[in-house]
């Protein structure tokens, strides 16, 4: 995968950019609410993620009453849609740890930050990894990386990508997402992360995908069928 660009990338873009629009899937543009909209989205269908969202800003509508409220306020006052304990404890956390950093809730400080060091403060929060720190470098502070969650772990397996072992984005060899971001030329990247997170919902789904409606099928290099 040491390529400085993969296969058929820039028509693969293209194709995917007329048909989904580059849709940013509702991403926030404030770096600290794309960190709580990412945490509601865990483990959860959008419509119930976007209701969560929603329910959290509805009764803390501003930071500083985010940073104040309890744990036991987290749990009872917002509509999680499940997993109420374990995201509570998430956005307490989370919450502690940047007023701590930064000494109020605000993570506008990041826009000072190069690209490294804004990941390398991001992947030290509670709960954020990799994917997560590359979100909100991408969705709200317009930085040129590549996402790689699931949808785009397994469609750049069966675009030929990545190794076909390498199936699971959580089981992949060490540094594989960097080495994917590589391969991406840097404008294409925010349009290929949504559009490739569109088309894994919708077509190259995990299991039993829609190969015959697929718009890049014939650049797919594993036989899925």
């Amino acid at each position: 995968m040491k390529r400085s660009c993969a296969p058929q990338v820039h028509q693969i873009a293209e194709i995917l950019s007329n048909r989904y629009q580059d849709f940013n899937h509702y991403n926030r543009k404030n770096p600290l609410d794309e960190l709580l909209f990412i945490l509601c989205s865990v483990k959860r269908s959008e419509a119930v993620y976007l209701r969560a969202f929603r329910s959290l800003k509805q009764v803390f509508p501003r930071f500083e009453d985010l940073a104040k409220a309890s744990t036991k306020e987290l749990v009872s006052k917002v509509s999680w849609g499940g997993l109420q304990n374990q995201k509570a404890a998430s956005v307490k956390a989370l919450m502690e740890t940047i007023v701590d950093r930064f000494g109020k809730p605000s993570l506008s400080k990041l826009k000072y930050l190069n690209d490294e060091e804004c990941e390398e403060f991001l992947s030290s929060l509670p709960g954020v990894g990799k994917k997560v720190a590359r979100c909100v470098l991408l969705y709200s502070l317009d930085r040129k990386v590549f996402p790689v969650d699931t949808h785009c772990w397994r469609i750049a397996g069966r675009l030929g990508w990545i190794k076909p072992s390498a199936t699971n984005v959580n089981y992949g060899p060490s540094g594989a997402r960097d080495q994917l971001q590589e391969i991406i030329p840097p404008h294409l990247r925010f349009g290929l992360h949504v559009n490739f997170v569109s088309l894994g919902r919708e077509i190259c789904i995990a299991r039993k995908p829609q190969c015959d409606t697929c718009p890049i099928e014939r650049y797919c290099v594993q036989n899925i069928l």
